[in-house]
């Protein structure tokens, strides 16, 4: 990972996306059990079907933490100050996610010098799953 610094950082820029695999059974089942996440509505097909859903779908949080990793393989976790999210659609099995993010402001906050970053998750189809934005420090 390159050290970015404040000075080389533009609004604008994109940070480099991150292109999922499929969401299969497997993801959902191991994400379940490293998150402590055991809602039957996201490993159980029949628990999902009694409440209405067609099939059982990705935890919020996986999408989330997917966007984490957008973040942290751009720069180190101990540079990001906040990272808030909007969940806006459910990520359904089979769906193929890609998470993007770009600069939309240099600013000063605490006395560091830091950008705000609008993330993104959308699926194949182009439907944004979650939205959000970080703040993170810079040199």
């Amino acid at each position: 990972m390159n050290a970015l610094t404040y000075d080389a950082v533009n609004i604008g820029d994109e940070l480099p996306s991150l292109q999922l695999p499929r969401v299969n059974r497997t993801t959902l089942a191991l994400f379940a059990g490293a998150s402590g996440d055991h809602n039957p509505i996201h490993i159980d097909t029949d628990f999902a079907r009694k409440a209405g859903m067609p099939d059982v779908f990705a935890q919020g949080m996986l999408g989330m933490a997917w966007l984490g990793r957008l973040l942290t393989q751009w720069a180190p976790q101990s540079q990001l100050r906040r990272f808030d999210v909007r969940f806006q659609g459910i990520t359904h099995l089979g769906h193929a996610v890609r998470c993007s993010g770009r600069v939309v402001e240099k600013l000063e906050h605490n006395g560091e010098r830091c950008v705000r970053v609008e993330v993104l998750s959308a699926n194949q189809y182009g439907q944004t799953r979650i939205a959000g934005e970080a703040l993170v420090a810079l040199r």
